[in-house]
């Protein structure tokens, strides 16, 4: 298949990943005043526009520039839709999450948005600004199997379904074919287990001082050590007992202290070393990243600011995980509760969610919530993506990160800070998870 030529921006790594959510809630039903609020609304929608007339939705998403995928689908749907015509709100990533808030408290009149900090969702339906698509879906048939397990993501306790995936991310493994090729060590496969990358690290370290090549890099997100605790589906950063996260912090550590197969923590917070850096410029040898760091790889590489041999592994496993379990995230597409474009906007949603839209994301090298053999094969044909990125991608099961529960942004935010007392060596691996699950259990007032 000829490959298509394609420009891309560094996606900033603040997606996720970002992005990362699942369902975890413990909560079987929803107040009566936000169904009181949700009754109301949908008493006072105006009429729907009939199919023929002009309708114009607002819809808001981050950064559209970097995001190809979106403007491509976008004029599709209005190709297909000459009634209907979108108007796209674009704002900066940083600013997005709360803006948008801003924007649905003060009464915007958007139709549909996508949301950037999946984790986000429940509290936005919880105060009624997300409506529900379950009549909608059911009414069209949507095969929710078809995205893979992420839609179960947005499906509420009670039942009702608040959004579907418009794209996806999740972990792999990148690596460096010279300083494998270099050491003659066989590169990663899709089936590495964490003991196997904890050794490889080992066998591909060299050198000293600046000329050092290290075996790998994990960065200081606590997400790069609990993501390998919560990647076997059982257990969730909402746990109130973290002694499951013990031993990626003991393999962390001895990589760090004994080993030295790691840069340490410290060198990289203090020196804000971004984890893009050390592997664009050559320096190590295996990084458990996003699988929207491959773009930003092409885009140096196409830029010539990076020469990096690159290759792509599945994400390593637990021993007694499967091979192709993995964690990331989905985007989530909604419909604001208040919009008077009901139908207009589910069509925009159904759309941009569906099979159609998936090979236009493909294209523009991003993973489609609704991802299949041919989406994946699309990627893997763009020019730049290594060989055996189809086999890397075609994961087994995603976990999510953080799960659509609430106070888990703060959980998070309070796991952040206990894990840099562990790998500053401040607390032990046995302190600071206790004090974990002591922080867990008063956020979560259990």
């Amino acid at each position: 298949m000829k490959l298509r030529k394609f420009t891309v921006l560094s996606l900033a790594a603040t997606m996720a990943m970002g992005m990362f959510t699942g369902c975890a809630s413990t909560q079987t039903a929803q107040t009566g005043n936000v169904e009181t609020a949700n009754q109301t609304q949908t008493a006072d929608k105006k009429e729907e526009p009939k199919a023929q007339e002009n309708v114009t939705l607002k819809v808001s998403t981050w950064d559209l520039a970097a995001n190809p995928g979106i403007t491509s689908s976008v004029k599709a749907f209005e190709e297909q839709n000459p009634n209907i015509k979108v108007e796209i709100i674009d704002i900066a990533s940083a600013d997005y999450t709360q803006k948008l808030s801003v924007m649905l408290n003060g009464g915007s009149e958007l139709d549909a948005f996508w949301i950037k900090d999946a984790d986000t969702t429940k509290s936005l339906f919880d105060k009624g600004q997300i409506a529900d698509l379950k009549a909608y879906i059911e009414k069209d048939s949507i095969d929710l199997e078809a995205y893979n397990g992420l839609a179960n993501n947005f499906t509420m306790p009670s039942g009702e379904i608040v959004g579907l995936p418009a794209r996806t991310d999740y972990y792999v493994l990148y690596y460096n074919k010279d300083i494998f090729d270099a050491a003659g060590v066989s590169y990663p496969s899709n089936d590495m287990t964490w003991e196997e990358f904890e050794e490889t690290a080992k066998k591909i370290t060299t050198g000293e001082g600046a000329d050092k090549k290290y075996g790998a890099l994990i960065h200081t997100w606590q997400a790069c050590v609990a993501n390998w605790g919560v990647q076997d589906g059982k257990h969730t950063i909402m746990d109130t007992d973290y002694t499951f996260l013990k031993p990626y912090y003991e393999m962390v550590l001895r990589m760090q202290n004994d080993d030295k197969t790691i840069m340490d923590y410290a060198t990289l917070k203090t020196g804000n070393i971004h984890y893009s850096s050390p592997f664009l410029t050559g320096n190590v040898g295996m990084m458990p990243m996003g699988s929207w760091f491959m773009t930003t790889i092409i885009s140096k590489i196409q830029a010539g600011e990076s020469s990096v041999n690159w290759g792509v592994a599945t994400l390593p496993h637990a021993n007694d995980v499967e091979a192709g379990y993995t964690v990331g995230s989905a985007t989530p597409l909604v419909m604001n509760a208040a919009t008077d474009k009901q139908d207009a906007t589910w069509e925009f949603i159904k759309f941009m969610t569906g099979e159609e839209c998936a090979k236009l994301y493909a294209e523009a090298g991003a993973i489609p919530g609704r991802s299949n053999q041919e989406a994946l094969q699309a990627i893997a044909n763009l020019e730049g993506m290594p060989e055996g990125v189809l086999e890397a991608l075609a994961v087994k099961n995603i976990s999510f990160d953080r799960p659509m529960a609430d106070k888990v942004a703060e959980v998070n935010g309070m796991m952040g800070e206990e894990h840099s007392m562990i790998m500053l060596g401040e607390a032990s691996v046995d302190e600071g998870l206790a004090t974990m699950a002591e922080r867990s259990k008063e956020i979560q007032g259990k």
